[in-house]
């Protein structure tokens, strides 16, 4: 929007393939309508959070553009986890509605609602669903990364330390022997130095 370029229809066939892949999530593999009314799981509540917490930046910051990747990448996570819950999908389509009004007003009278999708209420994202509770560190033996360990982030230096080295794949590398040195930066690597 802030800057003139010319115009280009190579972008089209990206942005198709996106709305086609959202418009998908609401339906199975029959390409039948189908809507689950199941309680999201965690990860699923964690992309429409995170989704929402970008775009009302973006928007915000009159940053367009970005708006569209964000949109796309939650819509990627949300197909691989196959999520075709109310929950999720009604809000993340009201705030896609001002980037595709046309596709979300029709996805928003199959979702059952009488007044134009321009009515419904912005929704506002929730922090406690953007707190994480655990950290994948990449594990390096001698510098060089051997494995990642899903940890909870709760866990003391000490206590990841431990939870390291009681790892078979570390066992492995270490040849049970003692390590010189662990270093531990929390939330972020650790190294093991034999």
């Amino acid at each position: 929007v802030e800057q003139s370029k010319p115009w280009n229809t190579n972008g089209i066939e990206g942005v198709f393939k996106f709305l086609k892949r959202y418009w998908s999530l609401f339906h199975n593999t029959e390409m039948n309508w189908e809507l689950s009314e199941e309680e999201p799981t965690k990860e699923e509540y964690k992309i429409l959070h995170g989704t929402l917490k970008k775009i009302q930046e973006d928007i915000e910051r009159l940053s367009l553009n970005r708006g569209g990747s964000t949109f796309m990448i939650a819509t990627n996570e949300l197909a691989s986890l196959k999520c075709n819950k109310r929950e999720v999908l009604e809000p993340l389509t009201v705030a896609l509605s001002p980037y595709a009004p046309h596709l979300c007003e029709e996805v928003w009278h199959l979702l059952g609602h009488e007044e134009s999708i321009t009515k419904a209420k912005f929704p506002e994202y929730e922090e406690k669903y953007l707190v994480e509770e655990s950290h994948e560190y990449p594990v390096s033996v001698n510098g060089k990364m051997r494995v990642k360990l899903e940890l909870p982030l709760s866990l003391s230096p000490k206590e990841i330390e431990q939870e390291v080295l009681e790892n078979p794949v570390i066992q492995k590398w270490t040849e049970g022997k003692p390590p010189k040195k662990v270093i531990v930066v929390p939330k972020r690597i650790v190294n093991v130095v034999v």
